[in-house]
């Protein structure tokens, strides 16, 4: 392949801001916890709204891309695309398709190779690579998980800032970890015993990533090693780091994020790299896929015009969730609810007439008298000027907390449900906040909108819609 100006043109994560300490698994069950902490997906995130938090930070101000590919091994629907939950949320154009690649981690490594045949034929294609990796109490899927997102945008021209230089892979049918349709919980067969299998296949797919990118060994700065199986990650991460620097897979803060993992470390590498410097990312995972990148002499000025937050500033902004709770949100403990109604299932068809609202989030100004409506109106309430109104998107801006209040008795998996009263520019919009301690918000915070699921129906609807996250706890300066 070898074609540099194929590749890379932009990229953004999120990792969830709570974080478990793998101590407390072994105080609370009495088993071996390991050390370190991992990421954990907050009770009102899922695979999909965390895609859409690493689609926003990608895109960031660019252009549309021509198609969306989802990638997950958690999908929060089946029988219906989760690719066009995000494609709303991101407010893309109608035209460009969105697709899922769901089922198991190498699902992401599909679709960043899928997009950079794409980029070679023209189209720019955004890839969303997002997980929850969930085990059942006291396992080794639950103390070595991590929870995260990643997206890149794939294209080709000047602006790329990671040339995509050649790829491999080696694929076998082997039984080493499966869940069926309907388990919580993944399943694993002994690690030995696939570990010898990946060792044989990392040198098949490596060496046909080498030849693919006309490169040696030695033509490595950098070596990146993915994976949910541990051993074998440990094992090919020695074998491939020989004369190269090992980029860290950031298991011991963040944890292995499965379908997440592959673009989580390639932000990792591009956040820090030189141009020139060239990276090996293997992923392991029903097989082996390689792909050599090397950062260009865009990426400086990339970097240096980011607004969103960095992947080590991400990491650097963290709230401490306890071992009860965490089991609270994943569903293995179950607590009694508040003493209210459960919540009604949205309707499809008012849901279908305001998407442009409920998963775009724009606002309509009146273009006579500038006043700024939430949700959008036809009519305003200052002038009654009737179909003068413009659309803005609310996404990306920061709002002020003009007033809010905690309340402990409505319907929440994490009590308790701060709502507030935020104003946007001459708008005001009442919402809820989350990723917040009620006792630090004060009133004139700043705060920005994230894409939440607000709660699960008992016949399985996800609400999704926007609530209000403090700045400080998106990583940002406040």
């Amino acid at each position: 392949m070898n074609t540099s100006n194929v590749g890379v043109v932009s990229y953004g994560v999120h990792v969830p801001i709570w974080r478990l300490d793998r101590a407390e698994i072994g105080k609370t069950l009495g088993t071996p916890s390991g050390r370190g902490t991992r990421a954990v997906a907050g009770f009102d995130e899922d695979s999909t709204s965390m895609g859409v938090e690493a689609g926003l930070s990608a895109l960031d101000g660019r252009p549309d891309p021509d198609a969306l590919v989802f990638a997950t091994a958690t999908p929060g629907y089946a029988d219906k695309t989760n690719a066009s939950i995000v494609h709303a949320a991101l407010a893309l154009s109608p035209s460009a398709p969105a697709y899922d690649m769901v089922g198991a981690p190498r699902s992401a490594m599909g679709a960043l190779v899928a997009a950079t045949d794409a980029a070679h034929a023209g189209r720019r294609t955004l890839v969303v690579a997002s997980d929850i990796r969930t085990g059942l109490p006291a396992s080794a899927e639950e103390r070595d998980g991590g929870d995260a997102a990643a997206a890149a945008l794939l294209g080709s021209g000047d602006d790329v800032v990671g040339a995509v230089l050649g790829r491999g892979s080696a694929s076998a049918e082997f039984l080493d970890r499966w869940r069926i349709p309907g388990d919580q919980a993944t399943r694993v067969w002994e690690e030995r015993f696939a570990e010898g299998i990946y060792t044989e296949l990392v040198t098949d797919a490596v060496d046909a990533a080498l030849k693919d990118s006309g490169l040696t060994r030695a033509d490595v700065s950098h070596v990146a090693v993915a994976g949910v199986h541990r051993r074998a990650v440990g094992s090919t991460t020695r074998m491939l780091a020989k004369d190269a620097t090992v980029v860290d897979d950031l298991a011991g803060v963040v944890g292995a994020t499965g379908t997440a993992a592959p673009g989580l470390l390639l932000a990792s590498f591009l956040d820090a790299a030189d141009p020139g410097q060239t990276l090996l990312l293997v992923h392991l995972g029903d097989g082996v896929d390689a792909v050599i990148v090397r950062a260009t002499a865009a990426l400086p000025a990339y970097r240096s015009d980011r607004a969103r937050p960095t992947l080590a500033r991400q990491l650097g902004t963290t709230r401490a969730v306890d071992y009860a709770r965490f089991l609270t949100w994943r569903g293995f403990v179950h607590r009694e609810p508040p003493r209210r109604p459960d919540p009604d299932r949205p309707a499809a068809p008012p849901s279908a007439r305001r998407a442009d609202w409920k998963f775009g989030l724009s606002s309509s100004r009146c273009t006579d008298c500038g006043t700024r409506h939430m949700p959008p109106i036809r009519v305003c309430r200052s002038c009654h000027s009737v179909d003068h109104m413009t659309r803005e998107r609310i996404v990306g801006e920061h709002g002020t907390i003009a007033t809010y209040q905690a309340d402990l008795l409505a319907y929440t998996l994490s009590p308790p449900l701060i709502a507030a009263a935020v104003d946007f520019a001459g708008g005001r919009l009442m919402c809820e906040i989350t990723d917040a301690d009620p006792a630090a918000l004060r009133i004139g915070d700043r705060v920005e909108m994230t894409f939440r699921r607000l709660y699960t129906t008992t016949d399985g609807v996800h609400n999704y819609f926007w609530k209000a996250r403090p700045v400080a706890a998106a990583g940002k300066d406040a």
